[in-house]
């Protein structure tokens, strides 16, 4: 299970490793561990370029998600290569400001948004309505609690948010 991580921001410290092995063991708690996952940290500048290219708003944001497929790839075939899943991309800035706001360490926070990042590549989307959101946020906490992460998940965050 490749996990290609790429640190292009350089002002707050991340512990790549533990990073790395947190996205594969999320792909393999998915089920995906054959899979091929990019992650992509970088800075509110940075971040704020690729939505505004990708998505059209022009500010930061925490996490992208650019899927290779729709919904969840195949498993690999049989002396095939690895299906590639997609790439997720980081702010740490954002990442960092979000752990003070919700009282979490900025690990725990980058590890969330690494699950939500994920969990968007393989088709789940919270803004699909309230149906999606709530089978999101049911795989975030699912995802959170086997990976040993003690915070609540960004689409209950919203919910509370929200309401």
């Amino acid at each position: 299970m490749p996990v290609l991580l790429t640190n292009r921001q350089r002002r707050f410290p991340v512990d790549e490793a533990r990073l790395t092995g947190l996205a594969r063991a999320c792909l393999a708690h998915l089920d995906l561990s054959a899979a091929t996952l990019s992650v992509l940290l970088v800075n509110d500048p940075a971040m704020r370029a690729l939505n505004r290219r990708h998505r059209g708003v022009s500010r930061t944001t925490d996490v992208l998600s650019f899927p290779q497929y729709e919904g969840r790839p195949e498993t690999q075939t049989p002396g095939g290569p690895a299906p590639e899943l997609g790439d997720v991309v980081i702010s740490v800035e954002r990442a960092r400001a979000q752990a003070k706001g919700a009282g979490v360490t900025p690990e725990a926070e980058l590890a969330l948004l690494l699950v939500h990042g994920v969990l968007h590549l393989i088709g789940h989307d919270h803004e699909r309505g309230p149906r999606a959101a709530a089978r999101m946020a049911e795989a975030e906490r699912d995802l959170l609690e086997k990976l040993g992460i003690r915070t609540s998940g960004l689409v209950s965050r919203a919910a509370g948010d929200a309401a």
